[in-house]
This record gives C-alpha cells, structure tokens and sequence, in this order.
C-alpha cells in the first residue's frame, strides 16, 4: 500500500463521492477509480459499494480507514520530528490521559520548555487506560498516564510523587450527602455509574469489597463531565476521582471520598527502548527532574 494512494481513498471515505473527491485531490475521476481497484485487488477485499452517484465503505473498508486515519497521523508525526533544526528543539510531544488533576504537573513541565523552546507543541490526547495503551503500541502518543490497576509492566515508567483519590460523586439532595465518606456497603444497590475499566462486575466486586448480586450498574462513561450530567438528572453514583468536578457554589453536585481510603496512584509510562524525538526526549528529563526525588 501506497501512502499516496490510503489519502486517496480518505479523501473518498469522507466525501463519499468519487468525482467530488478527485477533484479535491486535483486528479481525474478515471485515475482516481483504477486507483482504488488496484488497491482492492492488492488486499483481495471490497472497500466500497458502488451507487449510481455516491460510495459507501464496506466493513472491511470501515476497518481501513480506521488503520489508514492512524498510518497517516504516524507519518505526520515522523515528519515533523525529521524536519526539525538541529540547533533549536522543535517539535511535538504527545501525551494521552484520562481525567485527572495530574495533567497540571505535565502542564508546568511543558510550559517552563515552551518558555526555553517555543517550537514545541504539547498535544493531550484523552482516553482511558484501554485507548491510552493502544496508542501507546501504535506509536501515535509518546507517553501515556495509567492509573493502578492497569498493567504497566510491559512499559517504562515514572510514578507520580502524588496520587488522586477515588470517591463517589452525588447529588447535593442524596441522603448519603451529609456523610463526610463512603463505605461500600453504603452503595449495595444503589445504582452506579462507572467507567469502562470498572464495568466488569467480578473486579468491580473485589474493588469495592461488595458481592455482585449487590451491585447495581445502571449506566458506564468514559468522561466524567458526561457522566456528572448522568448524575445531575438522577441517573445514580458515579464512581470518579476527585478535583474532576467542580462541586463548589451553586452545584447541584457534591464529592465523597471512600473510606477506607481508596488512592488511584498514576504514572507516567512509554514504550520500552522507545527512540523519542529531541522535542519527547526534552520532556522526559524535565518530567524525571521534576518529580523524581
């Protein structure tokens, strides 16, 4: 496969529309369709249905521009480190997380950089620690944040010199509002809204101390801002860290700790034997100055 050849057939994927796309692409409408056969023929696989006046992706398609979208942003990215002067760190430095007050650490590091080297540019890419691991073996992100209990053993990492704390985030009018922590047994068939890395009943159950038949999930959100609106019109309990939402004033919102203490340790992780770019590289030892003690 061609790289010219996978932004041609993005370019159809989002118009949905061969002449339209050729001439975006600024070449003919017939060069454009063998182009595409030829690209079927090489992986044996239908990527398009055919009508009168537009295209739709097959599945297999679907599945290729999944793959295509990611080889195109990895050659961006290795652009862009290769384009960089030797004299001044330029550059990109890419980190996923998920919601956590820890990205203020990060956000300090990178700043004070910037302040010295003006061309590198900070990308936060948020996901759980299922996406962030992903990118991760991909090569789209640099590092990635994970919290316990994900599996870092395959990664090298830095822990974080502090810890965000797991709770519950309630409605102000909750008769467990007034208490100043959680206990599990104080959730036992309330229902909960978690993430997806805590849907699984059988951890969810050794996590919380609670027996499955006792746990009641009524709804799962990757981000915590939608899941607080779950809250908010009374959908049940999210299970979050804390400093995610801001409970302060007039919210309809409050935090509760769980007691005993339940604290979510981070890290910052990257590929074993990773070769970064001057730009990651620079990040990696102003984050291990930082926090290292």
């Amino acid at each position: 496969m061609e790289i010219r050849v996978l932004r041609y057939f993005l370019t159809v994927a989002r118009e949905e529309n061969i002449t339209k796309a050729a001439e975006k692409l600024h070449i003919t409408q017939p060069t454009l369709s063998r182009q595409l056969r030829q690209l079927e023929e090489e992986l044996g696989k239908n990527l398009l249905e055919r009508g009168n006046y537009n295209v739709k992706l097959t599945e297999d398609g679907m599945l290729l521009r999944k793959r295509a979208e990611e080889i195109l942003d990895l050659v961006k990215k290795t652009e862009t480190e290769l384009a960089g002067d030797n004299e001044e760190i330029t550059g990109d430095v890419y980190v996923g997380a998920g919601e956590t007050d820890a990205v203020r650490i990060i956000a300090r590091i990178v700043q004070k950089i910037r302040q010295a080297h003006p061309g590198i540019i900070f990308h936060n890419i948020s996901g759980d620690s299922v996406d962030v691991i992903d990118k991760l073996n991909k090569g789209l992100i640099d590092f990635g944040v994970l919290f316990e209990p994900a599996d870092i053993s395959g990664f090298a990492h830095i822990k974080f010199p502090v810890y965000d704390t797991w709770g519950v985030l309630m409605r102000r009018d909750s008769d467990l509002a007034p208490q100043p922590y959680i206990t599990a047994d104080m959730l036992a068939d309330r229902p909960l809204i978690v993430s997806r890395q805590r849907e699984d009943l059988e951890g969810l159950s050794e996590w919380l101390g609670l027996p499955k038949e006792r746990i009641r999930i009524s709804a799962t959100s990757n981000l915590i801002f939608n899941g607080s609106l779950l809250v908010d019109e009374g959908m049940g309990y999210a299970i979050t860290l804390d400093k995610l939402i801001n409970c302060s004033g007039e919210s309809n919102l409050c935090f509760r700790p769980f007691y005993p203490l339940k604290p979510a340790q981070m890290y910052l992780v990257w590929k074993k034997y990773q070769v970064f770019s001057k730009a990651a590289e620079r990040f990696l030892e102003d984050f291990k100055r930082e926090t290292i003690q």
